[in-house]
């Protein structure tokens, strides 16, 4: 007669191996959807991985207050995100990410920027004053001037927008604009914000054709929604 309580050990013992084995099966099911997922969460937005480089006629650097100085026709790119002024001036924080203010010159034209939208043939101009661009953040600041607009193809006008200051969140694209005295003149005593906004499904994105071709594609219907304006936009009509 085989003695049942001999084999409770064993017993034991296997359910323990099988607790075991379903532990490991499912962290290797968890660890592979976390290597198959972590690659999608900045593949859509890799401006902010791309290295900031900068040409300019002259270049100088102040060791007391940390800061690179570009002057004379400066052109400043990361990724898609290209910038143009008269005087640049880059910062580095201790966790390495990266300032620029950009500058023009009196009488010169305004300091510019532009980016390309994820997934789409549309870009983004703005011209300032001054521009502010925040590494940390991915926040552009136009301040004195401000127009920022969208553009189909890079030349098409979608939608435009003046203010006196306007931020844009260049990651997930929102702007906020706000009113000021150097938005006044004769149509616009009171220098109010002022916009032109596209219909939804008016984004007049040219696809890519076979063979490179370049012509142009109809439009979808408003899959590919315009700028979010903030709640926030300054100087809200009375």
């Amino acid at each position: 007669m085989i003695d049942r309580r001999n084999l409770r050990p064993a017993s034991r013992s296997l359910r323990a191996l099988r607790t075991v084995a379903a532990a490991f099966a499912a962290l290797a099911v968890f660890g592979a959807l976390a290597t198959l997922s972590a690659p999608l969460a900045h593949a859509e937005r890799a401006d902010r991985d791309k290295p900031l480089n900068i040409e300019s006629d002259h270049m100088s650097y102040d060791d007391l207050k940390q800061v690179n100085i570009f002057t004379g026709n400066v052109t400043m790119t990361k990724g898609t995100i290209l910038l143009k002024a008269d005087r640049v001036e880059v910062t580095q924080d201790p966790e390495g990410y990266q300032y620029a203010t950009a500058f023009y010159k009196p009488g010169g034209p305004l300091a510019y920027m532009r980016q390309k939208r994820d997934g789409v043939d549309e870009y983004i101009d703005g011209w300032g004053q001054t521009i502010y661009y925040n590494g940390k953040t991915e926040v552009a600041t136009l301040t004195t001037q401000a127009t920022l607009k969208r553009l189909a193809g890079g030349t098409r006008v979608l939608d435009e927008i003046h203010g006196s200051v306007i931020t844009y969140d260049t990651y997930n694209e929102v702007y906020t604009a706000n009113s000021g005295a150097d938005q006044v003149n004769a149509n616009n005593p009171k220098g109010r914000v002022r916009a032109t906004l596209a219909p939804r499904n008016a984004t007049g994105a040219n696809q890519a054709q076979p063979g490179g071709a370049s012509k142009p594609a109809a439009a979808p219907k408003g899959d590919l929604p315009p700028l979010s304006p903030s709640k926030s936009i300054g100087n809200p009509r009375e």
